[in-house]
């Protein structure tokens, strides 16, 4: 399956959130991301990229791991997407570090999550915020089973976004990962600046 999603900053969340309870009905989730590659750091390099999360929500606790491959269209960033749930988070870090791989980079995002149906497509919004970052985004996104289908999907996807406020300008293809590694190498930096 081919993930199509789109992300864009939030100005207005409380006008976001009272759009997207007009589609479904949201839930609070917290997503415990811990993102592995090799020494080399052979899948950044390859723009893939191997995960396990841990949802927190309020029918308790799922983990599942994920592999991301190369993107298949360059805007958006679609990525054939392969998951499956895990019953032991700790397990498979055993293998994955057993397999060479090591975790690159840990955090937390705060969800409120929206499932429905437009354009004849299950489509996943999620409104994010990354304590790190000190920002709200949104996600919209579905699964397509081919490369085919990925042109169809973001058109569908850019219109729920834009039925929900989200001018383009807002877009942003900077990944959490990039986005946190950034902001703590900058407060690396300003602490060593500042001998704290």
């Amino acid at each position: 399956m081919i993930e199509v999603e789109l992300k864009a900053r939030v100005g207005d969340r409380e006008g976001l959130l009272g759009a997207l309870e007009g589609l479904a009905g949201g839930r609070e989730e917290v997503y415990e991301d811990t993102y592995y590659d090799d020494v080399g750091r052979a899948l950044a390099r390859g723009e893939r990229e191997l995960r396990v999360r841990t949802v927190r929500g309020a029918e308790g606790a799922v983990s599942v791991l994920t592999y991301k491959d190369a993107p298949v269209e360059v805007v958006s960033g679609s990525k054939p997407e392969y998951e499956t749930r895990v019953g032991d988070a700790a397990g498979v870090d055993a293998v994955l570090r057993g397999l060479g791989y090591v975790p690159t980079i840990r955090f937390e995002k705060r969800c409120r999550n929206y499932a429905f149906e437009r354009g004849g497509l299950r489509l996943f919004a999620s409104v994010v915020e990354v304590p790190e970052l000190g920002e709200t985004f949104v996600e919209v996104e579905t699964l397509v089973a081919d490369r085919d289908r990925v042109a169809a999907a973001l058109e569908v996807v850019r219109a729920v976004l834009a039925d929900l406020g989200v001018v383009r300008e807002a877009f942003t293809n900077e990944s959490y990962t990039d986005a946190v590694a950034a902001r703590r190498a900058g407060a690396s930096g300003a602490d060593s600046r500042t001998g704290e």
